[in-house]
């Protein structure tokens, strides 16, 4: 007997830096995030420094700009799951231009109070769920699965940027112009990202809409069903529960030690709203190291090490912040060096988790994945930003600080006793609903 023919040899890989379309993505993608960054220091800082606001103020400031997390992750899900994930983006990059925009023009004529920061924080939470949402998706449905890595690599090396420019741009322009001239900035780059996006050419398939006959769901199907199927996806699969958990637990004391952050570094170290910002950018060069370190040490050490150790490392960098008095240089720089490691750690677990998540799940079920670990996740932001703002008006801002960056030690436990831990060097394929197979 002849024997069969041996398959041939995977094609490598072409470089993503090679596609126009990728390009594109990149571009809007790092616009998008410039714009998110720095409306995220802008609107904060314009409350404590222009309007005086207390602890409780601002605690309440982020918790609703964080509440749409909540309330609309698991919905957002399930509508990208059946639309096209770059219309979804285009358009909310418009509606954000247009609500800073308005913001700007408001803070001219001096209408923007602490009401209509509430208003403007809530309204691009909003959008900015529906635009995260729909960029997980939208890279799955352009690259081939053994580009993801890659391809999440470069996409948060853009957001990497943007945290370098966002937090830095905000501060300055908050200190040197005026918070409407900041906001204007934020539209700005929304705008940039608008442009961009649109002009992607590929067609983009959305897999609940080309499924064979049998497997397709009704058109007229409810929303709850299809948030019910990402819901026991996530809740069938080990590794992604764990995913779960570890980020809640990351995000309820992350949203809290940032209620208390923002308020320690300009009332108990006394640093000017420019410095604050220059401060909060060295998370950007960190997380661009981290960035280019998640392409090469999953492979080489395995996912579930670098998962762990990576973040031991970057939320325990936060516990030196409380030790710092006064604003002398050196704290300054302690600042500087704290942020850049707990940047780069926490980047690596980002872009790792991201290609944990993207690997094990089925096309058509990406959007729902990731709103549905959004939803668990992030979902506990808004009580984490009370929780900070109340532990700071009762315990002080040095003791309230502490406190909560112990809390972020919980994550790595979390991780450490999970199969997420257990992950080797190759992640393994979409899991379906099966129970997760031996890897190498």
């Amino acid at each position: 007997m002849r024997p069969p023919p041996s398959s041939p040899p995977p094609s490598p890989s072409p470089s993503l830096w090679r596609d126009t379309d990728f390009r594109r993505l990149w571009a809007g993608q790092t616009a998008s995030q410039l714009g998110e960054h720095t409306t995220l220091v802008v609107l904060p800082l314009f409350a404590v420094l222009t309007l005086d606001a207390g602890a409780g103020q601002l605690g309440a400031l982020r918790a609703v700009g964080q509440a749409p997390i909540l309330l609309l992750s698991l919905l957002a899900g399930a509508w990208v799951d059946r639309w096209r994930a770059r219309t979804v983006m285009v358009l909310t990059d418009a509606a954000r231009a247009v609500a800073l925009g308005a913001a700007a023009v408001a803070g001219l004529l001096g209408l923007l109070g602490l009401p209509a920061l509430f208003v403007v924080a809530f309204t691009v939470g909003t959008l900015s769920v529906l635009f995260d949402v729909a960029y997980q998706a939208s890279l799955v449905r352009m690259v081939r699965r053994d580009q993801l890595v890659r391809g999440n690599s470069a996409l948060e090396g853009s957001r990497s940027a943007a945290q370098i420019g966002g937090p830095a741009l905000g501060g300055a322009l908050v200190s040197l112009l005026s918070a409407p001239v900041a906001a204007a900035a934020g539209a700005l780059s929304f705008a940039v990202s608008f442009v961009s996006l649109r002009r992607i050419r590929r067609p983009e398939s959305v897999p609940e809409r080309v499924a064979p006959a049998p497997e397709r769901p009704e058109h007229a199907a409810p929303v709850r069903g299809r948030i019910r199927e990402g819901l026991r996806f996530v809740a069938g699969n080990a590794w992604l529960r764990a995913v779960c958990l570890a980020s809640a637990a990351f995000q309820l004391s992350f949203a809290a030690t940032m209620t208390v952050y923002l308020l320690f570094l300009p009332r108990e170290l006394h640093l000017t709203g420019a410095t604050v910002g220059l401060a909060l950018a060295a998370t950007g060069p960190g997380a661009l190291l981290g960035s280019v370190l998640a392409a090469r040490l999953p492979g080489r050490l395995g996912h579930g090490v670098v998962l762990v150790s990576a973040a031991a490392l970057g939320n325990g960098a936060l516990l030196c912040v409380p030790a710092l008095h006064g604003s002398s240089t050196v704290t300054i720089l302690a600042l500087l060096a704290v942020n850049f490691v707990f940047g780069t750690f926490s980047q690596l677990v980002n872009v790792t988790v991201m290609s944990v998540r993207q690997a094990v799940t089925p096309d058509g079920m990406q959007g729902r994945a990731a709103a549905t670990i959004t939803f668990v996740g992030m979902g506990f932001t808004p009580l984490g930003s009370l929780l900070g703002g109340l532990l700071a008006q009762e315990w002080g801002l040095r003791t309230g600080l502490l406190v909560t960056a112990a809390g972020m030690m919980l994550s790595p436990v979390l991780m450490a006793a999970s199969p997420l831990a257990r992950l080797g060097r190759v992640l393994p394929g979409p899991a379906g609903g099966a129970a997760p197979h031996k890897m190498t």
